[in-house]
């Protein structure tokens, strides 16, 4: 075998394959939705959640890396997480801004409903925001033909109107993606009175972004305000995929408001993409919890268990899809963090 030239290396350039940091993070994601899945339809969101951080916690320590957790799901609503500025990974390797949910649909898992997820988004130390304070934003997600096009400063019909040209389409073939929320009925009337279609969902605006950003589940467009901690994930993930993206954070209550303020933070600002994650060296990860239209969810059949994952980085442009079977008595007595206690 030849020797590798020096100069290469130095420069970044080597031959050799390039590590997927994403391969090691899936099985931390896989690991949460296998204990989540132990609450689907049980009617109890903080242990589904609880359960999903435990299992994604132990694995994400045994990755050669060293995370910073930027981005800790929980702290609206004082459910389990993983705690803002907590440290994980084993310590060797690249330094990471590190956001989970280890459960995105919290409540669709515990009332046994689709498109529930498991996710890590990854990104160079020190380029991930931070919404600190603020638990909810304004989002619009795109394919790359919305930048310069639609913008949260237009209405939901102009935005409507501006995407189907820009996708040359008529405006009866734009479906737009939008929470089921009270605070979204105005929005929802735009879109049908300027003659698109809506798809409501209930929970997970992450998938969600993910299927405007691909056209795939028949989704052109997501509108609306959910949780600010999402839209630095979906951030990670659109980046990966080449999609577009703004958000402007977007208080619910006055207490929220005062703690924004106080923070510092800028309530007129519309975020771009490169505002929410400064690196160009994002990973996504995903799996499904419960069935939805972007990943099947958890399946299990006497001995095996079945997940299926979504793996996305933007350095290289790769979107990977891993099904994996998982055979459970092989855990038994092995302190796996897979161990399903009573599953």
């Amino acid at each position: 075998m030849g020797e590798i030239d020096s100069s290469l290396l130095e420069r970044g350039q080597s031959s050799l394959p390039d590590r997927n940091l994403g391969m090691e993070l899936v099985r931390a994601t896989e690991a949460a939705a296998i204990q989540a899945s132990a609450w689907i339809g049980r009617g109890d969101k903080d242990s589904a959640d609880g359960a999903a951080v435990t299992a994604m916690r132990d694995f994400l320590n045994t990755v050669d890396f060293e995370g910073t957790v930027i981005i800790g799901e929980g702290e609206k609503d004082d459910a389990p997480m993983l705690a803002n500025g907590e440290i994980v990974g084993n310590g060797n390797g690249p330094k990471y801004d590190i956001a989970v949910d280890p459960v995105d649909g919290t409540s669709v898992t515990a009332e046994g409903r689709a498109h529930a997820i498991s996710v890590i988004a990854v990104s160079d130390r020190g380029t991930m925001y931070n919404p600190k304070d603020v638990f909810y934003m304004n989002k619009l997600i795109t394919t790359i033909a919305g930048k310069g096009v639609v913008s949260l400063d237009l209405s939901p019909a102009e935005n409507v109107r501006e995407l189907a040209k820009a996708l040359n389409k008529d405006v009866s073939e734009i479906t737009v993606a939008i929470i089921d929320r009270p605070r979204h009925r105005e929005i929802v009337d735009q879109v049908r009175l300027a003659g698109a279609r809506t798809r409501l969902f209930l929970d997970g605006d992450v998938a969600a972004g993910v299927h405007a950003v691909t056209g795939s589940g028949g989704i052109d467009m997501l509108l609306g305000i959910g949780g600010a901690p999402e839209g630095t994930i979906s951030a990670c993930a659109t980046k990966a995929l080449g999609g577009y993206m703004q958000g402007r954070l977007s208080p619910l209550s006055p207490e929220e408001m005062k703690n924004a303020i106080l923070a510092g933070h800028n309530l007129e600002k519309i975020f771009e993409i490169d505002d929410l994650v400064a690196s160009d060296n994002t990973y996504f990860v995903a799996t499904g919890v419960t069935d939805g239209l972007l990943l099947n969810g958890v399946y299990r059949k006497g001995d095996l268990i079945r997940t299926e994952s979504m793996i996305l980085r933007s350095h290289s442009g790769t979107i990977r899809r891993v099904s994996a079977d998982h055979i459970a008595s092989r855990w038994k007595n092995k302190r796996s963090p897979y161990d399903l206690n009573g599953f």
